[in-house]
């Protein structure tokens, strides 16, 4: 049993469960590395207390799972069966309480469990995940880092056709394409490209738009990579920039740059927030920032912990999460720079790489 999977068992043992039942695929991967999507089927790993743990799997995903999972026991259930009748017949006859993942399940999937397993008592594991999985392993970090350097590559090639009249959803099919072309596995959230005034919306939805002389030009993209994601802005002006545009953009850079300043061990979240926020209200945009400065990054594109003004909870080393300040003023565009960071013992390591001075294509 690995390190991961023996920390649930205590905690089972802790909180006098009879079971946990982990049903988040990405957590399923997450403790036996088995990565699947099981889309309408259940997909669950079931730890029993004082029993090792197994896998019930579609029977379509019978061979993956014995070729990836960590964990040996793997039952089936076929599209004609009720999963929760399966599940109970794998589980001990007697069972008082149930943990699971309460902030996953649906309420009718909620409601067809507790009736075919026969319990009543259950309670949240979703607290016990978020705090395994906010302290990053080294081995974590090795493949958050090639994510990033992945990601980093995408947007070098992507820049390559950025010019006067190619469209947002052209540049979004070039990226995704040279995603793929380098290995991703997928983006890790839909790939944004924003120019002119629609760089003013902080999650605008790519179309057709030219890019024209004198926009800015926004690119917010990510990608999965063995599981983990990376997520990374930069913003740019085309063929020229106006001084607003320019103030605009060294007040976000400013914004990002004291904020990854800020990141050590034992400050809080909030402090980080206010670093930034702190000097774009220097700058005079405070107004324009409408939004938190980053969230935790791993597994998942958005994971805990939330980076804004009002979370106290400390920073740890290994703590792994986005600076992301932004500035988005209405009929003139915006500014976005986000970086992946890791909070180590002596301070920040910042992932990211790319350039963040501001850059005029095409110039």
């Amino acid at each position: 049993m690995n390190n991961r999977l023996k920390q649930i068992s205590d905690y089972i043992e802790q909180n006098n469960l009879d079971a946990v039942i982990i049903t988040v695929p990405r957590h399923v991967y997450y403790l036996t590395g088995f990565a699947s999507d099981p889309h309408e089927r259940f997909l669950g790993l079931i730890l029993p207390r004082g029993e090792e743990p197994f896998l019930l799997v579609p029977a379509l995903d019978a061979e993956a799972a014995a070729q990836a999972s960590t964990v040996q026991r793997i039952h089936t259930h076929s599209d004609t069966d009720s999963a929760y009748e399966v599940l109970r017949g794998l589980l001990p006859a007697s069972l008082g309480s149930i943990g699971i993942e309460t902030e996953h399940w649906t309420v009718s999937r909620f409601e067809e469990l507790k009736s075919c397993i026969g319990v009543s008592r259950f309670s949240s594991v979703d607290e016990l995940l978020r705090d395994m999985r906010v302290i990053k392993s080294e081995d974590e970090i090795g493949l958050m880092k090639d994510a990033v350097t992945l990601v980093e590559e995408v947007l070098r090639r992507g820049l390559q056709k950025v010019a006067v009249g190619v469209t947002e959803i052209e540049l979004v099919a070039e990226l995704e394409f040279q995603m793929k072309k380098l290995g991703a596995q997928s983006p890790s959230f839909s790939t944004i490209v924003l120019t002119g005034p629609a760089s003013a919306l902080p999650h605008g939805v790519p179309g057709t738009r030219k890019i024209s002389r004198g926009d800015l030009l926004l690119f917010d993209l990510g990608v999965y990579l063995n599981g983990y994601a990376s997520d990374i802005t930069r913003t740019f002006a085309v063929g020229e920039v106006s001084e607003e545009q320019r103030r605009i953009y060294n007040a976000v850079l400013a914004g990002n740059e004291a904020a990854i300043q800020a990141v050590r061990p034992d400050v809080t979240c909030a402090s980080v927030d206010a670093a930034a926020r702190n000097r774009i209200e220097a700058g005079g945009y405070g107004t324009y920032f409408n939004h938190r400065l980053g969230h935790g990054l791993g597994i998942d594109v958005h994971e805990y912990p939330s980076v804004h003004g009002r979370n106290e909870a400390l920073l740890k080393a290994g703590m792994t999460f986005t600076i992301e300040p932004g500035v988005y003023v209405p009929g003139v565009g915006g500014v976005r720079i986000e970086d992946d960071v890791l909070v180590t013992a002596g301070g920040v390591e910042v992932l990211t790489s790319f350039p963040k001075q501001l850059t005029v294509l095409g110039d």
